[in-house]
């Protein structure tokens, strides 16, 4: 259950994934509240003031003098959160991080080794809080499928398709082999975050293709370049188990050793339509039983807005003592372990094989 609490949190950084979080302080002002917003130069704060209505600082411990907050997320370069990271823990401060803590595995290293132990960091993994998602883990746990014994992501990138992969198939810190191969082809490729170009000439993109083999249980990743963005790529995960198989939104299982049967999730998704009650995500359901519910409901948010609203609310409970952990550092350095082999593998032709890290201990 997510806290209905209020939570307030700081901001280190002030880009595009940065406002984020200030867009949701301003659409659910009763859940959310930014205290500041850590900016490097005076110029730009006075922006991020006149457009998002929040206190900026050019220091963290100015920040933190102001009004301390329940925590401080760090939303800056991949190079500078690992600093940002350590200062806020000296500090005493409970940090959510963005992802990934650190950009390379040398990185992850060096900042699980200064702050591993203190217990104050979380990372801003969302993934598996996206409505869809968490109704397939619900299902997933509740052992319709039998043992999970793989999981293919054609989705997102990297450490987020690795930790719905490590997340639905519940292997924790596991050793793994990793194999990957990149194929280039033509693809159109016509809406980016700059959006809509008017340009639909095929281009040369990447298709990344990797096995994750965890000794019984395997991943497998597939991502092609921009493939959160363009239309013309669908997403597809699937889940293999030893009783079932879920394919996106339908379950195939036996209700009897003889008999296979196959249901699907359902959204009640409203405003479609000549429905009037506002558009709206209410709940997904799975024969009947509701098996995810929408924590901001009236919110109108997307799935996205809705699992990082969601990262912030069990932030802030676990900050305040009030909640368990949302995504540990742990978990996150081991999801960028993987997405670092899978690169690896690809660069080298080569298979890698993980190590047992400091953080799996």
């Amino acid at each position: 259950m997510t806290s209905t609490a209020q939570t307030r949190f700081g901001l280190v950084g002030s880009g595009w994934r940065g406002e984020f979080f200030l867009r949701l302080a301003r659409l659910l002002p009763e859940r959310f509240r930014a205290t500041g917003v850590v900016t490097r130069t005076g110029s730009r704060g006075d922006a991020v003031t006149a457009e998002w209505g929040v206190r900026t600082f050019r220091t963290t411990a100015e920040l933190l003098a102001h009004e301390r907050p329940d925590f401080v997320i760090v939303s800056v370069p991949w190079s500078a959160t690992p600093d940002a990271t350590r200062e806020l823990v000296a500090a005493g401060v409970p940090v959510l991080a963005e992802t990934p803590p650190a950009p390379d595995l040398a990185g992850l290293r060096s900042l699980w080794a200064d702050v591993g132990d203190t217990g104050l960091v979380q990372v801003a993994e969302q993934y598996l809080l996206m409505p869809g998602h968490a109704a397939r883990l619900e299902l997933v746990r509740a052992g319709l499928l039998g043992d999970p014994t793989s999981v293919q992501v054609s989705s997102t990138h990297l450490y987020h398709a690795v930790s719905l992969i490590r997340g639905l198939l519940g292997v924790g810190y596991d050793v793994a082999e990793v194999s990957g191969r990149s194929f280039v082809a033509p693809l159109a490729n016509p809406l980016s975050p700059a959006g809509w170009s008017g340009d639909a000439t095929p281009q040369q993109l990447s298709t990344t293709l990797a096995t994750i083999d965890f000794g019984g249980r395997m991943g497998l990743y597939d991502f092609t370049d921009n493939q959160w963005w363009n239309p013309l790529r669908t997403r597809r995960l699937v889940v293999r188990g030893s009783l079932g198989e879920l394919v996106d939104d339908r379950v195939v299982r036996l209700a009897d050793p003889t008999t296979p049967v196959e249901s699907s999730l359902v959204r009640r998704q409203t405003g479609v339509d000549l429905n009037l009650e506002g558009l709206d995500l209410k709940h997904i359901s799975f024969d009947g039983r509701v098996v995810y519910r929408n924590p901001f409901v009236g919110s109108g948010m997307s799935d996205d807005d809705i699992a990082v609203a969601d990262i912030l609310a069990r932030a802030g409970a676990w900050a305040r003592d009030e909640g368990a952990a949302p995504y540990p550092l742990a978990e996150a350095c081991q999801d960028h372990l993987i997405s670092l082999a899978i690169e690896e593998s690809v660069r080298t032709g080569r298979p890698v094989v993980t190590a047992t890290e400091a953080w799996a201990r």
